[in-house]
């Protein structure tokens, strides 16, 4: 009976999580006292929840080194390392039902990497500290000057809410155009001269089919499973938005965003890109069978590894839509303190600031491809310079890095229904030939109801 009666409660706590478990109103945020330095000898476990714990190779392997290196550089701290609970192909959607499912059992993780899309949830549902109460403004811009090099401007504050930082931005990417060049020679088309707008996309990607049958190009930004940081940016750089700057109006089926659709569309219907899915689209660009790839460069080790003595790959900056300058937005995520312990905050905050480090981002940037935040490093003979000239890849993020905006988080305890009705309503219109406008639309009326306030 008391099995019961606990699974009940468990229960009743996960419905809750539909209008969001721990919410609280979204002009409030929170503040808590500052969390004591550690003695030496104080014995603290946390436990640390990240969604690269949950893909293989790189992404599992270059981790587990990190927190390994962390436990010998902070033998007083135990790190508990998990994955988000969930069986999602993509392991970083599982990230907010997974600490919800924990929250209602009582037993959330203590420090949790968190997608910037997430950002106003996980501040207003989830309860995350504020940074600048628990460890000090100073010592938070202080991880940020670095003990060298500072973070990129772009990024400091991306994981900041009304003057606090309550996420220190941990890994992320702007879209990167990957190519075959061997594909491009086979093609007929110059592989040092990739496209620049879209339209020429469309027609380079044409012609690799046409010549090599072989496919064309995919664009990891039009499906549910790839979430909308890409789709953003796809949208912004055509002049759009998915939603207003004072975050009270969807917008996502204006003009432009039907017109970033049915671009895409015409992509598919004139065999320009295949119907794949996320995880087909990673295979079959590894494989060398797809000429061209709009992705995050957290997958380059895995296209770095497909095309290894077999194709030659490449990489170029986001096209852009004729006369407009690009907009690229950011993938990743930050990392947050959720622990109501303050020896836990404090031990948190040291994994934080160690993963963060110098050091740790030469391991991340050199193993898995991702963009350093301190880009520094790149100049730097100790430490990404020889990296980055093997390397050159890495050159369209960092250029694209100027121009980044952020990727934008939709407000409210239903922020994650909104995001997905709207995608979902892309992949129909793209894959599944359904009308972009009265699909979008019929989207956007859906999620009316379920802004903060019911769209009033």
């Amino acid at each position: 009976m008391k099995r019961k009666v606990a699974a009940l409660a468990v229960v009743t706590a996960l419905t809750a999580t539909a209008c969001g478990l721990g919410s609280t109103d979204a002009g409030q945020t929170s503040t808590v006292a500052r969390a004591p330095e550690l003695a030496a000898d104080q014995q603290v476990s946390i436990v640390f929840e990240s969604y690269n714990f949950g893909q293989a190779g790189a992404w599992t392997d270059t981790f587990n080194e990190l927190i390994g290196k962390f436990q010998q550089a902070h033998p007083n701290i135990h790190v508990k390392a998990q994955k988000p609970q969930g069986n999602s192909p993509n392991p970083a959607t599982d990230t907010i039902s997974s600490i919800q499912a924990q929250m209602a059992a009582g037993s959330p993780p203590d420090v949790a990497q968190l997608g910037f899309s997430d950002l106003d949830f996980t501040i207003h549902g989830l309860g995350a500290k504020p940074l600048d109460d628990v460890v000090g403004k100073e010592a938070v811009q202080a991880n940020f000057d670095g003990a060298k090099y500072p973070y990129a401007p772009a990024a400091r504050t991306l994981g900041d809410w009304e003057g606090k930082t309550y996420g220190v931005p941990f890994v992320f990417s702007t879209p990167v155009l990957y190519y075959n060049a061997t594909l491009f020679q086979q093609a007929g088309l110059d592989p040092s001269k990739p496209p620049t707008t879209w339209a020429e996309v469309q027609q380079d990607a044409q012609a690799i089919k046409n010549v090599t049958h072989k496919d064309g190009a995919y664009l990891d930004c039009l499906t549910k499973t790839a979430k909308d940081w890409c789709y953003q940016s796809l949208v912004r750089s055509d002049g759009g938005r998915v939603l207003s700057e004072d975050r009270k109006t969807l917008t996502f089926d204006d003009a432009t965003n039907v017109d970033v659709v049915k671009m895409a569309q015409n992509m598919v219907n004139t065999g320009s890109t295949p119907k794949l899915t996320q995880q087909q689209g990673y295979e079959e660009f590894a494989r060398g069978d797809l000429g061209m790839i709009l992705e995050t460069s957290a997958i380059q080790a895995t296209f770095t590894k497909g095309a290894k003595d077999k194709w030659d790959l490449r990489a170029a900056r986001m096209p852009s839509f004729d006369g407009k300058p690009t907009v690229p937005t950011n993938s990743g995520a930050s990392l947050f303190v959720l622990s109501n312990d303050a020896a836990k905050q404090r031990a948190a905050w040291e994994l934080i600031k160690f993963l963060t480090s110098e050091d740790a981002y030469t391991t991340i940037a050199s193993k898995i491809g991702y963009l350093p935040l301190r880009t520094g490093l790149l100049d730097d003979p100790n430490g990404l310079q020889a990296w980055a000239a093997k390397n050159p890849m890495i050159k369209p993020n960092v250029e694209q890095l100027a121009r980044m905006e952020p990727w934008t988080s939709f407000p409210g305890n239903s922020y994650l229904q909104i995001r997905d009705g709207m995608m979902d309503a892309v992949e129909k219109s793209v894959y599944q030939g359904a009308d972009p406008q009265s699909t979008l639309t019929a989207a956007k009326n859906q999620a009316v109801s379920l802004m903060p306030g019911g769209g009033k």
